[in-house]
């Protein structure tokens, strides 16, 4: 993926070990410090970071990142390596027709607010997706921390949003929680991620997975390319071109 830029911004791949680190001292600033959990090493890093492809967006006058994300490539026969695998049966996707790419650790820096640095981000997926005939993007969509509760509404709002049974995910991870368990609730808000993802056409998985390590509640989320409406897929590759490369 060659380099994009937009504003005051741009976005590339890591190039080196120090740019990872940079990115897993971004992802524990704000998936651990942000939460009152910071790690004495300051990094948020796994095993899926020496597998993965890692997105930065840095401010371009200072080198400062403000965003990252890291993305695997997977077909049916190598789905079972990848993040989501841990926590979901996928059997049912491995016969999906097509590339899928997994989206992973998709984080902004707690302080950055402006809109270019998301749009960005987007267009270098856009770019990526498209350049490598992806058929279905999809990861782990998080809820901040295990409780249940504060988020019931907007869980229980996902049961009409769930994948096809073609494709469903299955229970693997030993605490989870039946969406169709969860009943009448009051609203609440959905993570910025998972509200891009249904912009798209997402669907969920059908249960949520509570995940101790990380502090997190997540849905599996999947994006039908194909399925994205059309005008929403005009407005992405749109951005994706207006952007500098």
């Amino acid at each position: 993926m060659k380099p994009l830029s937009r504003g005051r911004y741009q976005v590339r791949l890591a190039a080196s070990a120090d740019d990872v680190a940079a990115a897993q001292r971004l992802r524990h600033v704000a998936f651990w410090a942000a939460r009152g959990r910071a790690r004495d090493d300051g990094l948020d890093a796994d095993a899926f970071d020496d597998l993965a492809r890692h997105v930065l967006v840095e401010e371009s006058g200072t080198g400062a990142f403000v965003a990252c994300y890291r993305v695997q490539m997977f077909d049916g026969s190598t789905l079972g390596q990848s993040y989501a695998a841990q926590f979901y049966d996928l059997s049912r996707l491995t016969r999906f027709p097509g590339a899928m790419l997994e989206l992973g650790r998709f984080c902004l820096a707690p302080d950055q607010h402006d809109p270019d640095i998301l749009r960005l981000a987007w267009a270098a997926m856009t770019r990526m997706v498209d350049a490598a005939g992806v058929g279905l993007l999809f990861g782990c969509s998080s809820f901040a921390g295990v409780d249940p509760a504060p988020h019931a509404g907007a869980l229980a709002g996902l049961s009409a949003r769930v994948a096809p049974e073609s494709w469903r995910p299955g229970p693997r991870a030993p605490e989870r929680i039946a969406l169709c368990d969860l009943g009448p609730a009051q609203p609440t808000p959905l993570p910025a991620l998972l509200r891009t993802y249904l912009s798209m056409g997402g669907w969920v998985s059908d249960h949520a997975v509570i995940d101790r390590q990380l502090d997190t509640l997540h849905v599996l989320t999947g994006v039908e390319i194909a399925a994205i409406p059309a005008a929403r897929a005009r407005a992405l590759r749109l951005i994706a071109a207006e952007s500098v490369g």
